[in-house]
């Protein structure tokens, strides 16, 4: 294993450390426990957006903090999911009394925790309501999931809901439209390469030097199929259609389309991907409205892409436009 470390056990501790140093005009880092927050938290009178989840998907989640998007985020262990004490104290940290929306990927430590997090913010007196991301395409259960696993879309719902709320959406509203989200959005997800666990210091699993993993998660869990190499062509083709053939997305429809790297492979194949993506949806009469190419919800160091594909209205455009103020993710300020 080779690594930019000082210890294992304690890489989380020092990156938060590290991002709070980085980035303190747009956010504040708690230790114990371990949450994120925008600096500015609470805003009085505004819907508080948090979510949270294993570290080593980075950006998400901690790197989406700040203006336009989320107002607090609890990082886990890697591949770990953040603890039902993180995200109650988060919770509190945001509550500007108008309630809180938390936006959980379907994990099954994720969704317990953040439902045992939101009993103990009820009984306080906090207004909690939950939208679950479930948008991954490639397989029904895995082993982190009972049924569908969260993947990418939870970065267009944290976009879009953090606008939401910054416009002055109510809690029943911002529920509603991050469950539309997620009920418009698809993902698949391939890898080249597996990734190492720090703590594990090996890599989660083996492929073949002209093999690839077809439906692979963010952990690294396995995929649909393990396949021979293939151009990037036939990759996107068997991704694409896969994923269109989901919701099911039709000819007309408009999407916000992301191209998402896994945290090793290079922007000059993110790019030929997503050509050969958009290519693919033309053909089928679908607009790309908007995209998104790079490294956005991210498994360590692993080779490979996703692409998620969200169907999509003028209100959710409108919100996606609207100003975005983090670390990973920025525009219109």
């Amino acid at each position: 294993m080779k690594k930019l470390l000082n210890d294992p056990a304690q890489v989380v501790r020092e990156s938060l450390a590290g991002l709070a140093l980085a980035h303190a005009d747009l956010l504040t880092v708690s230790f114990d426990p371990a949450y994120v927050v925008r600096t500015d938290a609470p805003v009085r009178g505004k819907v508080a957006v948090v979510s949270g989840g294993g570290s080593g998907h980075e950006p998400m989640h901690c790197g989406f903090v700040g203006k336009g998007m989320l107002d607090a985020a609890c990082p886990g262990q890697v591949f770990t999911s953040p603890t039902p004490d993180q995200i109650e104290a988060a919770t509190r940290a945001v509550d500007g009394g108008a309630g809180v929306l938390h936006i959980v990927k379907n994990y099954t430590g994720d969704i317990l925790n953040f439902e045992m997090a939101a009993d103990l913010c009820q009984a306080q007196g906090i207004e909690v309501r939950a939208a679950v991301i479930n948008d991954d395409v490639a397989v029904q259960d895995s082993l982190y999931t009972a049924g569908r696993r969260g993947v990418g879309a939870t970065v267009l719902a944290e976009k879009i809901c953090g606008a939401a709320a910054a416009r002055g959406y109510d809690l029943a509203r911002l529920e509603a439209l991050c469950r539309q989200v997620n009920e418009n959005a698809r993902s698949m997800g391939m890898a080249l390469t597996s990734c190492t666990v720090p703590a594990a210091g090996k890599p989660t699993f083996e492929l073949g030097e002209e093999e690839i993993e077809m439906g692979i998660g963010i952990h690294g869990e396995p995929g649909r199929e393990r396949v021979p190499l293939l151009a990037a062509r036939e990759i996107a083709v068997r991704m694409a259609e896969t994923i269109l053939a989901d919701l099911p997305f039709r000819s007309g429809d408009r999407v916000i389309a992301l191209v998402n790297g896994m945290g090793g492979t290079p922007l000059l194949e993110l790019y030929l991907v997503y050509g050969e993506l958009e290519k693919i949806l033309h053909a089928k009469g679908i607009a790309v409205a908007r995209r998104l190419v790079g490294n956005y919800i991210t498994s360590l160091e692993m080779a490979g892409c996703s692409f998620t594909l969200l169907r999509t209205g003028d209100e959710l455009l409108s919100l996606w436009d609207d100003p975005v103020l983090t670390p990973g993710l920025r525009w219109g300020l």
